[in-house]
């Protein structure tokens, strides 16, 4: 019988939660499922594979359809800086003459931004009417399939984002209606209860990184925020 290679074991806080949770580092057979995924240049795919990832290498119980999307992607970043270096390689384009350079990350840089200055997420609509929102999970943006337009993608967006609605004395949870039902609700608030809504979902948590460089070709000062999984894989 092979001899089996000793993995080192991690600890590593999910962000929403505060719970402690123990991981390994990936290794060549989830590698593999990465970078299939990153061949196929598709958004849902490259998340999926993560999901399945960190499914593979944290040995805590942890359910995976309650994590919130930044805690997917913190917990992936965390992941990843213990499998492949503290340090990853990106080529973001210049804001100026759209040249791309080689820029390092230093993964143990990349936090979680609005975290500790986490909005009210109830909102009053009308003097009878309110809602309860909820952080959205990686799992509502993986399921989310039929999007048409970007309205509908952000119309589905808050409808996912609804957990509770609260009318006079009366308490409906998002979970026992349709997501017909959901839709519709959404489509019947007016301009300024979406623009509310929006700007509350706004700032929800997300993995941020501050990056600074300068063009190699047009010597440009380029200062940008790296927000989100995907922004680290360019």
């Amino acid at each position: 019988m092979l001899p089996k290679l000793a993995t080192p074991k991690y600890d590593m806080i999910v962000p929403s939660t505060g719970e402690n949770i123990t991981y390994r580092p990936y290794v060549v057979k989830e590698e593999k499922i990465l970078l299939i995924a990153l061949e196929s240049q598709s958004e849902a795919a490259i998340e999926k594979a993560v999901q399945d990832i960190i499914k593979s290498c944290v040995e805590s119980p942890i359910d995976m359809k309650s994590l919130t999307t930044f805690d997917v992607e913190f917990m992936f970043v965390t992941l990843r800086s213990k499998s492949v270096g503290e340090g990853i390689k990106i080529e973001p384009p210049c804001s100026e003459c759209e040249a791309r350079s080689e820029q390092k990350i230093d993964l143990e840089k990349v936090k979680v931004s609005n975290l500790e200055d986490a909005v009210d997420m109830r909102i009053k609509l009308t003097d009878d009417i309110s809602l309860d929102l909820r952080w959205q999970t990686m799992s509502d943006r993986l399921l989310d399939s039929e999007r048409k337009t970007e309205t509908d993608a952000i119309i589905n967006m808050i409808a996912k984002s609804i957990e509770t609605i609260y009318s006079g004395e009366e308490i409906f949870a998002a979970k026992d209606s349709t997501k017909k039902e959901m839709i519709e609700f959404v489509e019947s608030l007016n301009t300024d209860q979406f623009t509310n809504v929006i700007e509350i979902i706004g700032k929800t948590p997300r993995l941020s990184y501050k990056l600074e460089f300068d063009c190699k070709e047009c010597k440009a000062h380029n200062e940008m925020e790296l927000s989100g999984l995907i922004d680290f894989f360019q």
